[in-house]
């Protein structure tokens, strides 16, 4: 079967994390990520970002499928229920909504914090990146934006080389807030982007 321009979206994703780490404001980049699933779901009433354009997805099936480094498990049933993955969203969205808040705080005067935090816990510090040249909210966002984006990336992997490739797409916060569109817009749930 032959590749499409989308089967090759798993570059970007690499691209993005390498952008963001020599120089942060790159993070805004990932407001692409965000909005598009959202857009599809609302506008079309389905799952195509996850099922074809989601290159984080991809190049888990990339580096767990193709290089064979996933253990190829399914992934525990726990993972896959309403329970764990809307309360794995709403724990993200808190999450998110804390780093919206600190950067409305260094909007409001407050110094910037020039440090990504992994895993919502480890504060990796981050001050090799100019960001002089833009007001401190801005680049606030993009050092929370891009902690955002790696702890999931962090979580996709592990997710990946413990169970199938794209066992992080059943839990994926963005899959559960498109599938809740979805369900909403046709009555009915579709399912996830990956294994489920």
């Amino acid at each position: 079967m032959k590749k499409k321009w989308y089967d090759y979206l798993w570059i970007a994703s690499i691209i993005y994390m390498a952008l963001g780490f020599f120089n942060i404001l790159f993070a805004w980049l990932g407001l692409i990520c965000f909005a598009l699933p959202l857009l599809i779901s609302i506008f079309g009433g389905n799952k195509t970002y996850c099922h074809k354009y989601c290159g984080r997805g991809q190049l888990f099936d990339v580096i767990g499928g193709n290089l064979g480094l996933s253990l190829k498990r399914n992934p525990p049933k726990f993972l896959r229920s309403k329970w764990f993955r809307y309360g794995f969203l709403a724990f993200f969205m808190t999450m998110f909504g804390m780093m919206i808040y600190s950067t409305y705080l260094v909007f409001a005067g407050a110094s910037l914090k020039e440090a990504v935090t992994l895993l919502w816990m480890f504060k990796l510090p981050w001050n090799w990146t100019d960001t002089s040249l833009v007001a401190p909210w801005i680049a606030q966002f993009a050092f929370g934006f891009y902690g955002v984006m790696l702890t999931s990336t962090v979580l996709g992997l592990a997710t990946m080389l413990l169970f199938k490739p794209r066992s992080w797409c059943v839990y994926c916060p963005m899959g559960t807030m498109t599938q809740g569109i979805c369900l909403i817009k046709n009555g009915k749930e579709i399912k996830n982007g990956g294994e489920g």
